[in-house]
């Protein structure tokens, strides 16, 4: 991705989350810009702590765990990122810059490099997902769909 690209992206997605935001009563300050334009600028999820070496790398600043934890709490109320709970990373939400509603959430996560894709399922896909839970005699604790997988550059390792 070009250098001008990026930047035009990057802006692009924070005005949309800082609308986001706004509308949901929050605000973007400028440490969560810097944490979600971290998260932006990944092609793989990141644990807090690998943005906290990426934080400090990109903006000559430190900053502790514990407030990247914070902030990556509030940017995932927000629905602006979201957390992996197989491998402990976050990952950007694909559709920040959508206004609409999307179905749910499926992430294909490589085991071995954590490049993430996420996809969308459809909502009958998820109620007959939640029927053979159900008739097993259990309950979705989350509709965020995780696959462990190999993504294409790992399988051919």
């Amino acid at each position: 991705m070009s250098d001008i690209y990026q930047l035009s992206y990057s802006k692009m997605i924070i005005e949309h989350a800082t609308a986001k935001c706004k509308q949901n009563g929050g605000q973007l300050t400028h440490k969560r810009k810097q944490i979600l334009l971290c998260l932006v600028g990944s092609e793989k999820a990141l644990s807090a702590y690998e943005i906290v070496d990426l934080y400090k790398e990109k903006y000559q600043e430190s900053m502790s765990a514990m407030s990247v934890y914070r902030i990556l709490e509030f940017l995932q109320e927000q629905g602006l990122v979201h957390r992996l709970q197989i491998a402990n990373k976050y990952i950007c939400c694909m559709h920040i810059t959508c206004s609409h509603n999307h179905e749910a959430s499926q992430f294909l996560i490589c085991s071995n490099c954590f490049k993430v894709k996420e996809v969308s399922i459809s909502a009958a896909l998820i109620d007959e997902l939640k029927n053979n839970v159900a008739a097993a005699g259990f309950v979705f604790a989350s509709e965020q769909l995780e696959v462990n997988c190999l993504c294409e550059e790992c399988q051919s390792l």
